[in-house]
């Protein structure tokens, strides 16, 4: 009865999956020893993907508050993974740029990534991926502005 609740609500089951497949994601880049998380490499791409992006960028696109990004950008500092310079416009604001360590580690990773994805996917037809991932941007729209987010 009770996981009827869960399985007959939407939202609920976006939650319950989304904390499935982050936590096959956790458990999978442990046994592979990465240096990394998951979390981190997410961040970690969207810098290589956008060079000289800005920390409240990373926030905006991520949808994390500006403690959390402050400190995944500080461990990927500390691993050396990626630079910072400042931005001419002001002193506290600084255009972070990835490293060539964290390239490769972003190749290095890419192919578990690939793993984890046909774990995910097993059995959806690209049709329903499409649809699915369709769906959720029109959820996430539909939510996005009616919540206060603190970035």
């Amino acid at each position: 009865m009770l996981k009827d609740i869960i399985v007959e609500k939407v939202a609920s089951m976006i939650y319950a999956t989304g904390i499935l497949v982050r936590s096959l994601s956790s458990q999978t880049y442990c046994e592979k020893n990465f240096e990394i998380t998951p979390e981190q490499y997410l961040i970690l791409l969207l810098i290589i993907e956008n060079e000289g992006i800005h920390q409240r960028q990373i926030c905006e696109i991520t949808l994390k508050d500006r403690g959390n990004v402050a400190r995944i950008v500080d461990i990927l500092l500390e691993k050396k993974l990626i630079e910072k310079q400042p931005n001419s416009n002001g002193r506290r604001i600084f255009k972070i740029y990835p490293t060539t360590g964290a390239k490769s580690l972003v190749q290095k990773i890419a192919k578990t990534n690939e793993e984890l994805k046909k774990i995910i996917y097993k059995d959806l037809t690209k049709e329903e991926i499409e649809i699915t991932k369709k769906t959720l941007l029109k959820i996430r729209q539909n939510v996005k502005d009616k919540v206060k987010l603190q970035i």
